[in-house]
């Protein structure tokens, strides 16, 4: 991806081209290694705050110091959706403040609903440059936290084994593997698109890219991921070929995931020959789990829950579900009903429908940025869909994608008029 400045809305000099404003120059170098570094902090999340989060906090510092953070007109129904989302967990967690966990859970929330509109907001400029940093920076930190992951499965080195997996599943350098494996996915599917549209430099770095993170993906054992990997694969390589400029270019596709599905079955076969690994890959594979099934299993409490958001409209609050029904409530839209009642309930419904409205319609953006907005709103599908089996509004990727469709949607409103602008330009300097 190119890092050069892309033309926001400026002055126009005389051969038709947008200047850059001056606050966009000013510390632009600077900005660009915060956004980088901060992805990379998104790998370690031992501790609490993590690096992440002092990152994040830096660099929405620094772009908001600098005046590089604005809030566009078409930004604010989604920031008023997320400021009722918020408002929802705020009211319902009154109910439970004796609970120490409560006001730390919902300020969390907070936080992260900033993160998405920061995000959002600075990608509307300089998207190309910026989205670069941005993805630069989660790939090496999807590259570490794998790397670890595997050391620790095959106890690379001493320690390695109890610092870096959980129950014999690889979680890298996470907490838990059922999220180590979905932060993975989003820099699979960027190196999916050099594979199958790169030359045959590109195909080998992408290659042993994704050949590690596949490693790492299937170590940790999360069927939750397992799938979501699938669908989101599944759902960009579909996007590429409605999208692609030529019938060549959707003959390779075809071709090239072909011969790459061929490889990857070769791939896990050889996995599979490791009797540890087959023997855990049989066991996470049976959907016959003693904590799926059953009244009080994984689905039985769901059916319970959804009785009981009907009957509860401010919902019991944050982190009591699992004090009612022993675990957690494994899924996403039924526990933004219960933490927050049926003010944050309905419109975390409300914010991934537009959400997954603005990606689709972003993907078809013939910009600069078209192949990461097919990774990214493919990646969002899938975490949308996993979010039914999993609890994923505190998941930091969640929302950084989240951003980053909205900060492209908002990019593309604009980019018509650029590419019009760079033509013009072209013709005159051929003249």
């Amino acid at each position: 991806m190119s890092t050069a400045l892309p033309a926001p809305a400026a002055a126009i000099d005389i051969a038709g081209r947008r200047r850059p404003p001056l606050s966009l120059v000013v510390g632009e170098g600077l900005r660009l290694r915060l956004l980088w570094l901060m992805m990379i902090g998104g790998a370690f999340v031992f501790a609490e705050p993590s690096p992440y989060e002092i990152g994040a906090l830096v660099t929405i510092g620094a772009f908001a110091v600098t005046g590089a953070i604005a809030l566009r007109p078409a930004l604010m129904p989604v920031v008023f959706v997320l400021i009722v989302y918020c408002l929802g967990l705020t009211i319902s967690s009154v109910q439970v403040m004796s609970d120490a966990k409560v006001v730390p859970w919902t300020a969390v929330s907070w936080y992260l609903a900033v993160t998405m509109v920061f995000f959002a907001a600075v990608l509307a400029d300089n998207t190309a440059a910026r989205l670069d940093a941005i993805v630069r920076g989660w790939t090496l930190a999807a590259l570490i936290a794998a790397l670890a992951g595997i050391a620790g499965y095959f106890r690379l080195f001493p320690a390695a084994f109890d610092l870096f997996t959980l129950y014999g599943r690889a979680k890298g350098t996470f907490n838990d593997p059922n999220v180590f494996g979905p932060f993975l996915i989003f820099p699979m599917l960027i190196a999916m698109q050099a594979f199958l549209r790169g030359g045959a430099g590109a195909m080998l770095r992408a290659g042993a890219l994704l050949g590690l993170l596949t490693i790492a993906l299937l170590l940790s054992f999360s069927r939750g991921a397992w799938a979501h990997f699938v669908v989101s694969a599944a759902i960009m390589v579909a996007l590429m070929f409605v999208t692609a400029e030529s019938r060549a270019e959707r003959w390779r596709i075809v071709l090239v995931v072909a011969a790459g599905l061929v490889a990857a079955t070769a791939f896990v076969l050889v996995l599979l020959s490791i009797d540890r690994v087959a023997d855990l890959m049989r066991e996470r594979a049976n959907f016959n789990q003693s904590y799926d099934n059953g009244p009080m299993g994984r689905f039985g409490r769901h059916a319970y829950g959804w009785q009981l958001a009907l009957d509860r409209p401010l919902g019991l609050g944050p982190l009591q579900f699992a004090k009612y029904f022993v675990e957690d409530v494994h899924n996403v839209y039924l526990d933004s009903f219960i933490a927050g009642g049926w003010i944050a309930g309905t419109t975390y419904l409300v914010l991934v429908g537009m959400t997954l409205f603005a990606g689709i319609f972003a993907s078809f953006k013939r910009t600069p940025w078209q192949a990461t907005a097919l990774a990214a709103v493919a990646t969002y599908c899938g975490l949308a869909f996993e979010g039914k089996i999993i609890d994923t509004e505190h998941w930091r990727h969640f929302w950084v994608l989240s951003g980053v469709i909205w900060g492209v949607a908002l990019a593309n409103r604009n980019s018509p008029l650029d590419i019009r602008l760079g033509r013009l330009a072209a013709r005159g300097e051929n003249a």
